[in-house]
């Protein structure tokens, strides 16, 4: 046996033994921060071959350590980092706010008088979005008009809150060439009944319960949160999560109760194709149209399965739903309010919130897709997987470029936004595209920048 070959075999012995000792000393930390400290130390005090081991092994064990911390604290302060608004953002909406009420135009009601008819008009195709952001909702409108067969049968409802009205009236009064029909309504100029007021109280506080709980929960595994945590985890915490506009889906047939069929799109998606055969596409008497399977193939869903919304290990869920099949879409939904009058979901939504309250707030991660999922249950019709790429504002989802092209709407669903310094430069770029850079609000507020 060569010199080498019995070398490895004691070095391979020792490193044995010091690995089945490791388990009593997984605490300790090893001095050396360097290979080359290591040859130093050896070759000084002249070690014997298990002590090379020994000091190796934990060199490697508390490298291994640094390096799983520092990707999960880089992971940590990329999604902390998802929750601020660029200043450029607010910028904009203040410059916006100033032209409201120093520029008449920027006060000229939406739509005009001549196009009013349009807004409850069935042989139009209708858009809702629910949004505070005013560049985005800017982006999905120019986006949907640009690629438009006949811009001229799109009718736009932008349901914002009352902090925002102002700004994004002003936005769409004086870009008004941006789309034939855009109406702006704040949530302040709702008068619902009583009754729907105090169940969306209800919803939210206990959607802010379930919040606190997850936040709790990895506040007091803090140590398993550093080392174990992944992507999702951290999402269900963006206070985005919390927003009233992200709930208020729920009630789209309250919010607008004279049409029958709409295409919610969320706004942090940009069109790139034609959208008006969604209007025609048979639902075959469900109420709502989304994607399923993804653009990978049949079933083929990553971080976007039951098991990763849901509590399996809880009866109620385990009873209603199999762990792996794959959550439909939110983002581009084509809704059939006809349909959707005719059922029970949004009570079934309020049940599944109180049932949730009754089992300690463990049946699901925060959001408000899960109780979604659960109150349209055997009411979805599955779409083609081209209408809608999402994950883009995930680290995780990497699309083939010809799946990016080809798409007729993609999603930033995820941390990073587009108008976010954090997203993907080569896929925001599919966004930035629909920004008129030549505007004088885009240039003063360097946007573009």
């Amino acid at each position: 046996m060569c010199l080498f070959q019995k070398i490895r075999e004691e070095l391979t012995r020792a490193l044995v033994e010091e690995t089945s000792q490791d388990g009593n000393r997984r605490g300790e930390k090893g001095s050396l921060e360097s290979f080359d400290e290591l040859v130093k130390e050896m070759t000084l005090k002249r070690r014997d071959i298990k002590t090379f081991a020994s000091v190796t092994k934990k060199m490697l064990l508390q490298m291994e350590r640094k390096v799983q911390s520092a990707k999960h604290h880089e992971l940590l302060y990329w999604h902390l980092a998802s929750h601020g608004v660029p200043k450029c953002l607010h910028c904009l909406s203040l410059r916006l706010t100033e032209e409201y009420s120093v520029n008449a135009m920027a006060r000229t009601r939406l739509p005009p008088p001549e196009s009013v008819s349009r807004l409850t008009d069935p042989s139009f195709h209708h858009v809702v979005i629910l949004t505070d952001n005013v560049l985005a909702a800017s982006v999905v409108i120019s986006s949907t008009v640009q690629n438009a067969v006949n811009p001229d049968k799109f009718v736009f409802h932008i349901v914002t809150d009352k902090k925002t009205y102002t700004p994004m009236h002003a936005w769409f009064a004086i870009n008004s060439a941006l789309s034939p029909v855009v109406e702006v309504k704040g949530l302040h100029q709702y008068d619902w009944p009583q009754e729907v007021n105090v169940r969306v109280k209800e919803m939210l506080e206990i959607h802010r319960m379930i919040w606190r709980r997850h936040y709790q929960n990895l506040k007091d595994s803090h140590n398993s949160f550093i080392e174990g945590t992944h992507e999702q985890s951290l999402q269900a915490l963006n206070p985005s999560c919390l927003a009233l506009l992200n709930h208020l889906r729920i009630y789209i047939p309250k919010l607008f109760p004279d049409l029958d069929k709409i295409v919610l799109l969320d706004d942090d998606v940009v069109v790139q194709r034609d959208l008006s055969s969604l209007w025609e596409t048979d639902l075959n008497g469900n109420v709502v149209g989304a994607v399923v399977d993804l653009w990978c193939g049949s079933n083929c869903c990553p971080g976007r399965k039951y098991k990763d919304y849901f509590n399996f290990s809880h009866p109620l869920i385990s009873s209603n739903l199999l762990q792996d099949d794959c959550a439909w879409l939110s983002g581009m939904n084509v809704f059939d309010l006809k349909a959707w009058r005719q059922t029970n979901i949004t009570e079934a939504y309020s049940t599944w919130l109180r049932l949730s309250v009754s089992s300690g707030l463990q049946l699901w991660q925060p959001g408000a897709l899960p109780p979604t999922l659960l109150a349209f249950k055997g009411l979805t019709q599955p779409l083609d997987p081209s209408w809608h790429v999402a994950g883009l504002g995930s680290r995780s989802v990497k699309p083939p470029e010809e799946i990016l092209k080809s798409a007729a709407v993609l999603h930033f669903s995820g941390p990073a936004k587009p108008w976010l310094e954090i997203s993907n430069p080569k896929v925001r770029s599919y966004w930035y595209r629909y920004i008129n850079s030549s505007n004088i609000f885009v240039r003063k507020c360097k946007i573009m920048n």
